[in-house]
C-alpha cells in the first residue's frame, strides 16, 4: 500500500492528513556539494517536500551503456539528503521532462532515429523506455516510501495532454512502474484546461494541474475534470526562463505570493516551480521552436525564491510568510546570503587557436556529403566541417536545409560570416582568392528543442552545401565534444597586449591566429573558496571552464552577462580559467565579481 493516499479532497501520509507544500529543485542543475544547503533552505522556507525531474539523456547517454549515477547525477545521494532534512520527495522520471532541458530529457540516440514515434506506444519507443526503467528503478526502490525512503509519489510522463492522447502509452508507463516495484502514488500533470487534462490523464491515476495565475479558475477546471480527490498544482509557475537575445523575465514577489495564498486558502497542495532553479551547466540547456528557434541561456535562476547562487530572494521571504499562515514553519531564522569571493581580475595569458590545432583537439571523420551531428554520433558541442572551394572569385555559399544551430564560416582561416537557425539563414556571399581555398564551417549545437513537435531536430549541416550552384563534396568533419579542456594543447602563445588588457589583431588576415575561435587560459588565486560570478566585458561568445568544470555558454547578446561559479568548483590557491572565444575580444582580462548580472535592468 502506498504511504501517500487520497481522500475525497486531500492526502493522507501514513494515514494522517497531509498537505503537500513542495518546491522544485533539480539535482542535476546544482553542484552536488551544495545539495544539502539547498534542501535545508527549502525546509526553512516551510516546504515539506522537494520535487525533481530525472534527465534520461544524462543518466543513459548510450543506448546499451550503463546507468550513470555519480557526481551531478547521484540521485540516490540526493534522495538520502532530502530524507535527512526531513523532506518528502515527488519524483518525476518522465521519460520526457521538458524542463527547458536539452531535448526535453530524451536521449539524442533515441530522438535522432526517424523510425521511432516519440512519446507514443510505438514498440520501439516503449522498448527503449523499458530498458531505461530496468536500469533506473532498482537503485531507487530503497528510497521509496514503501521501503522507508522519502519518495511519496511518482509522476507518469509530463504534460502529455499538450502533446498527444495515446492512453495506451501512458498505461504502459504506469504499468512499467508498478511491474518494477513502485508502490507509491502515481500522478499525471497537465495544463489546467479541459482538453489537456482529458488527453493527458489516465484512469486510476491522480490528475494534477500546472498554472501560474488565475488560481480559482484553474482549480475549478481541475475539479470539473476530477470530481473527487486532492486538488494540486503540480507546477505553480512563479517566474520564467530566458532566451538569448530576449529581455530577462521576472515576476513581482507580492503578485506571486498572493497567488500562493489563493492556492493554499483553497485547501490545495502545491509544488512551486521553481523553488531553486540552478544552472544549465555545460551543454545542457534546451531551446524552444515556435516561429523560430530560440535557445535558452545558461542560467536557470527562474526568478525563484532561492536564487541560482542559493541566496534567499524577495519571493523567499514573501512565500515563507504565506506558508506560515497555513502550515508550520521552522522557528529557525530564515537563511541569509552566503559569502562571495572578493573582486578578482583574471589575466588570460596564453591562447591556442582552434583552427590551427584541430588534429590535436578533435576526432576526424571523412564523408563525401556533410553528415549531421547525429550521424556523427555527437550529442552536443561543435563540429568543424572542412572542404575546398572549387574556384576563385566571388560566389554564393548556400546551405540546403540551413544549419543547426549556428555556423561560423571561414575561407582560408579568415571569417566571412555567420548563419543562424533562429534567423532562418541559409546563404552567404564569400570570396575565394584562389581555387582550392579551404572552407571551414564551425557549427555549434545551441541546445535541443525541449517542447513540442520539433524535439530531435537535427544539428550540424542539414543538407548539401553549394558554391554558386556546385555541390561541395569531400568533407573532413572534426568532432569537438570538449569533454576535457585539459586536452587542449598549450600552444605557448602569449596573448599580445595582455599586460595592457588589449588584444590587438597583429596576425595576417589569412592566419587563423588573427581571429576566433581561440582557447584562452589564465590563472588566479583564491584564499578561501566562495561563490562568485564570471564577468567577461569585451568578450563576444563562447564557453567557459574553471578548473575543468564546464560553467556553460556566454554571449554578449544577453540578457545574461555573468556566469555563476559555485564555491565547490574553486580551490584554495591556484585556479585555472579556460575560455573558448568564438569571435574575438577587446580585452585579455576577465573578472570574478560578487554581483551577478542576469539582465535585471530589462526585467518586467
Amino acid at each position: 500500500m502506498p504511504a501517500l493516499t487520497t481522500t475525497t479532497d486531500g492526502f493522507l501520509l501514513h494515514g494522517a492528513p497531509f498537505r503537500i507544500i513542495s518546491g522544485a529543485m533539480h539535482y542535476f542543475r546544482i553542484h552536488p556539494d551544495q545539495w544539502a544547503d539547498r534542501l535545508r533552505k527549502a525546509r526553512l522556507m516551510g516546504l515539506n517536500t522537494a520535487e525533481t525531474y530525472v534527465p534520461w539523456n544524462l543518466h543513459q547517454p548510450e543506448p546499451d551503456g550503463p546507468l550513470v549515477l555519480d557526481g551531478l547525477l547521484d540521485l540516490p545521494r540526493y534522495l538520502r539528503l532530502a530524507q535527512e532534512e526531513g523532506l518528502q520527495v515527488l519524483l518525476r522520471p518522465g521519460p520526457y521532462i521538458c524542463a527547458e532541458w536539452d531535448g526535453g530529457g530524451l536521449p539524442s540516440w533515441l530522438t535522432s532515429d526517424p523510425g521511432i514515434k516519440l512519446r507514443s506506444s510505438d514498440p520501439r519507443f516503449t522498448a527503449a523506455i523499458d530498458r531505461f526503467l530496468d536500469l533506473l528503478l532498482p537503485p531507487l526502490l530503497p528510497h521509496m516510501a514503501a521501503s522507508g525512503g522519502p519518495v511519496i509519489a511518482v509522476q507518469v510522463e509530463n504534460e502529455y495532454g499538450a502533446y498527444g492522447d495515446d492512453t495506451a502509452y501512458l498505461r504502459h508507463l504506469a504499468d512499467g512502474f508498478r511491474d518494477r516495484g513502485v508502490e507509491e502514488l502515481l500522478f499525471t500533470c497537465d495544463q489546467a484546461n479541459a482538453e489537456h487534462l482529458a488527453a493527458g490523464g489516465l484512469p486510476g491515476v491522480l490528475a494534477t494541474a500546472t498554472f501560474g495565475s488565475r488560481v480559482t479558475d484553474s482549480l475549478d477546471r481541475l475539479r470539473a475534470h476530477q470530481p473527487q480527490g486532492p486538488l494540486m498544482c503540480a507546477e505553480f509557475w512563479i517566474g520564467w526562463f530566458d532566451h538569448w537575445g530576449e529581455p530577462h523575465h521576472g515576476r513581482d514577489a507580492a503578485d506571486a505570493a498572493a497567488d500562493l495564498e489563493r492556492i493554499l486558502a483553497a485547501g490545495a497542495s502545491v509544488n512551486i516551480y521553481m523553488f531553486h532553479g540552478g544552472t544549465n551547466f555545460g551543454f545542457t540547456n534546451g531551446a524552444n521552436h515556435d516561429h523560430a528557434y530560440a535557445p535558452i541561456v545558461t542560467s536557470y535562476d527562474y526568478d525563484a525564491p532561492l536564487t541560482e547562487w542559493g541566496d534567499p530572494g524577495p519571493k523567499y521571504h514573501a512565500f515563507r510568510e504565506v506558508i506560515a499562515r497555513h502550515a508550520p514553519v521552522p522557528e529557525e531564522p530564515a537563511p541569509t546570503p552566503g559569502p562571495k569571493l572578493p573582486y578578482t581580475e583574471v589575466e588570460l595569458t596564453s591562447r591556442t587557436p582552434l583552427l590551427a590545432h584541430l588534429d590535436e583537439l578533435a576526432e576526424r571523420v571523412h564523408a563525401e556529403q556533410p553528415p549531421t551531428m547525429e550521424e556523427l554520433g555527437m550529442r552536443s558541442g561543435y563540429v568543424l566541417y572542412r572542404t575546398a572551394l572549387p574556384a576563385a572569385g566571388d560566389g554564393l555559399l548556400h546551405f540546403e536545409g540551413g544549419v543547426g544551430d549556428r555556423a561560423q564560416v571561414f575561407v582560408d582561416g579568415a571569417p566571412v560570416g555567420v548563419l543562424e537557425r533562429e534567423r532562418h539563414e541559409e546563404s552567404l556571399p564569400v570570396r575565394a582568392l584562389r581555387a582550392g581555398a579551404v572552407l571551414d564551417v564551425l557549427v555549434e549545437n545551441m541546445g535541443g528543442v525541449n517542447y513540442g513537435p520539433r524535439i530531435g531536430a537535427s544539428k550540424g549541416l542539414l543538407g548539401t552545401v553549394r558554391f554558386d550552384g556546385t555541390p561541395l563534396v569531400g568533407w573532413d568533419c572534426h568532432l569537438l565534444a570538449l569533454n576535457d579542456v585539459g586536452q587542449v594543447p598549450d600552444a605557448g602563445t602569449e596573448v599580445p597586449g595582455s599586460a595592457s588588457g588589449q588584444v590587438p589583431d597583429t596576425a595576417p588576415a589569412s592566419s587563423p591566429d588573427a581571429h576566433g575561435p581561440v582557447f584562452y587560459r589564465g590563472e588566479f588565486t583564491v584564499d578561501a573558496p566562495a561563490d562568485t560570478f564570471l564577468a567577461l566585458p569585451g568578450w563576444t561568445k563562447g564557453q567557459a571552464w574553471v578548473n575543468g568544470f564546464h560553467l556553460g555558454r556566454y554571449w554578449n547578446r544577453g540578457p545574461q552577462r555573468t556566469l555563476y561559479i559555485p564555491a565547490p568548483v574553486l580551490r584554495t590557491g591556484r585556479n585555472e580559467l579556460v575560455l573558448l572565444e568564438l569571435h574575438g575580444t577587446t580585452s585579455a582580462r576577465a573578472a570574478l565579481t560578487a554581483t551577478p548580472d542576469l539582465g535585471y535592468e530589462k526585467a518586467h
